[in-house]
């Protein structure tokens, strides 16, 4: 397939490393040292432009392109660059925006401004707030097969019982499968004899009910109720979080210091109690009790100020953070400091196009510690190499750096083991390393 991208930040560089592999790529940037740089460090033909001018796309050959996806910082633009996209090509457009108005509007006419599929950062943010604030302890949570699979990463602390544990030790639960371990810069393939040390991370896939218990296990929460939550902040991804904690039927505090913004998104809100204060004034926040919240997530407009937050939030007494960091750098920084989960909007717009332009080969795609593993769902189809075998037998022909973790038959869920035969027509939820991602999907 050839993919053009428009736009080289961060998300743009991130599908760029994704795809490169398995696609000819073409990137398209304004700035013409990012260009320079991309031409030596991707695999990528790279050429410097404005893409909102149909000049540049024609350079870039959209007319032979599969695939445009427009990821510049600028909305207008994203859009621009699809319509222009469609004058000359046929290819599928997909735009990045910022602005849920916006993808209101596209949805409401479906084909309008030329954009095929239209990807909201701060709504993927706040879904990726409300996903994770539902386990504790928990610092990535995804679903799969219609909601039937869970797959959960989890930070191990010294305190936490299965800290010092092996895998087989560990392993108490019906339906649950250890897939992976993060340990600092290392990925370790969990097997029985894993030993489990505080600080890793480790990724856990199986039913929603055997990953609640292992969460609680993991952590158990302080309070009975578990549903105290404070957003600070009320721009357009702390407004998204406080509705979907609403949807989700939470009744959420928001701080915002801004009269006028407060007042408009206390109209929007009617489940949403909203204060009209700083966020960083720790003796408002213990006035308003904000120190007995199970979770405080922290939405200003900058990363210092979130990271401020955060950490009086856990002075005070706040059992659970979440962070909102623009700048990817600082995610393990700000984890590191204090931060209990650090979401970074970017990432998460990245790993939902990514995870579309897999959708031939994929039901569902997740990407875990930026990107160096992933969990993947697929149907089983009579030519894969998982077909009629037992898992044991079927796992010497796909490479090192897989597990799998859950498969679900006409809706029952099965914990594989090695003697589990897959069928055509199961679902299969794998994890897998991103070094042989396009291997796997390949032999699958």
């Amino acid at each position: 397939m050839r993919v053009v991208i428009v736009g080289a930040g961060e998300v743009g560089r991130t599908i760029a490393h994704n795809l490169e592999e398995s696609h000819d790529v073409v990137v398209v940037d304004r700035d013409p040292d990012v260009v320079e740089e991309l031409t030596y460090s991707r695999d990528v033909l790279s050429i410097q432009g404005d893409g909102t001018e149909l000049g540049t796309l024609e350079e870039a050959d959209v007319e032979r392109a599969d695939l445009v996806i427009a990821c510049t910082d600028n909305d207008e633009a994203n859009v621009v660059i699809c319509g222009a996209t469609k004058t000359v090509s046929d290819a599928f457009t997909i735009a990045r925006v910022r602005r849920r108005t916006l993808l209101e509007t596209w949805e409401g006419s479906q084909g309008a401004f030329g954009v095929d599929f239209m990807v909201c950062t701060d709504l993927l943010t706040a879904r990726a707030i409300v996903r994770i604030s539902d386990l504790p302890a928990t610092q990535d949570v995804d679903t799969f097969v219609g909601g039937l699979v869970r797959m959960a990463e989890f930070e191990v602390c010294p305190e936490s019982p299965v800290a010092g544990s092996t895998v087989s030790d560990a392993d108490r639960y019906d339906s649950l499968t250890f897939a992976g371990v993060f340990r600092d810069d290392e990925m370790i393939v969990a097997t029985g004899d894993t030993v489990l040390q505080a600080g890793d991370r480790i990724v856990v896939i199986g039913s929603t009910s055997s990953v609640a218990d292992f969460a609680r296990d993991v952590a158990a929460p302080t309070s009975e109720e578990g549903n105290e939550v404070v957003v600070v902040g009320g721009g357009e991804v702390g407004y998204q979080t406080a509705r979907e904690f609403e949807d989700h039927g939470y009744r959420p505090r928001l701080i915002e210091r801004d009269h006028e913004r407060a007042r408009e998104v206390a109209e929007a809100l009617p489940n949403t109690m909203v204060m009209e204060s700083d966020g960083t004034d720790a003796e408002f926040l213990i006035r308003e009790h904000v120190d007995e919240a199970d979770l405080v997530v922290a939405a200003l407009d900058s990363d210092e100020k979130n990271l401020l937050v955060s950490l009086l939030a856990e002075r005070i007494g706040v059992e659970r953070t979440v962070a909102v960091i623009e700048n990817r750098e600082y995610v393990d920084l700000f984890e590191t400091v204090g931060v209990d989960v650090a979401v970074n909007p970017r990432e998460e717009t990245a790993e939902e196009i990514v995870r579309f332009t897999r959708a031939d080969h994929t039901e569902k795609v997740a990407m875990l510690e930026h990107d160096r593993a992933e969990v993947i769902e697929f149907e089983v189809n009579g030519d894969g190499v998982l077909s009629g075998k037992p898992i044991v037998d079927a796992m010497r022909s796909l490479p090192d750096g897989v597990v799998i973790g859950a498969i679900s038959r006409q809706g029952e869920l099965i914990t594989p083991r090695g003697e589990t035969v897959v069928q055509p027509g199961d679902h299969v939820v794998v994890f897998v390393d991103s070094a042989v991602i396009d291997d796997v999907i390949e032999a699958i």
